[in-house]
């Protein structure tokens, strides 16, 4: 394999990202469109620790993930590090691209500090399951989600909730 570079994506990388992310085997070429990927970077950015990375061989982008790492009061202070959207150019895949993205990941995760590096996968996707798996990742309790989270729920019947805003 040719040289892999790692970088951190700029806004003018985004319409690469988006055809990363529509792939068939990523999103089924459902993504959001331009000007909501500028949005969307723009808050990105505003968080200290959270970026796109591209993975790329002579120039040609062959794979994106995303890196946030999480500041924590918990665990002695030290941070966690979420993996997402880990996706390898079709046709490039079975290649080791994935694996050079994730060993990168760990790095960036290590030298700054994270205690654990964690990620989430489809129940259905055991291709990918045995692909972190093969990377070291243990599967460690569960994951749970809501689509679309309620917004007017309560924790428990009859208590109210008063949710306080941050003043500026």
């Amino acid at each position: 394999m040719s040289e892999l570079s790692i970088r951190k994506a700029t806004e003018a990388d985004l319409p690469v990202l988006l055809a990363l992310y529509g792939q068939p085997s990523f999103n089924n070429g459902r993504v959001v469109t331009l000007d909501e990927a500028r949005a969307i970077f723009a808050r990105m950015a505003l968080y200290p620790d959270f970026a796109a990375y591209l993975a790329e061989i002579e120039g040609v982008v062959v794979g994106t993930f995303a890196l946030m790492v999480i500041d924590n009061i918990a665990h002695w202070g030290t941070p966690t590090a979420l993996v997402e959207n880990v996706v390898v150019a079709e046709g490039r895949q079975g290649g080791g691209i994935g694996r050079a993205m994730m060993r990168a990941a760990f790095q960036i995760a290590e030298a700054k500090g994270a205690y654990k590096v964690a990620l989430s996968s489809g129940m259905r996707n055991e291709k990918a399951h045995a692909f972190y798996e093969s990377l070291g990742f243990e599967k460690y309790g569960f994951s749970f989600r809501l689509d679309p989270p309620p917004a007017a729920q309560s924790a428990e019947p009859g208590l109210a909730v008063d949710l306080i805003e941050e003043r500026a």
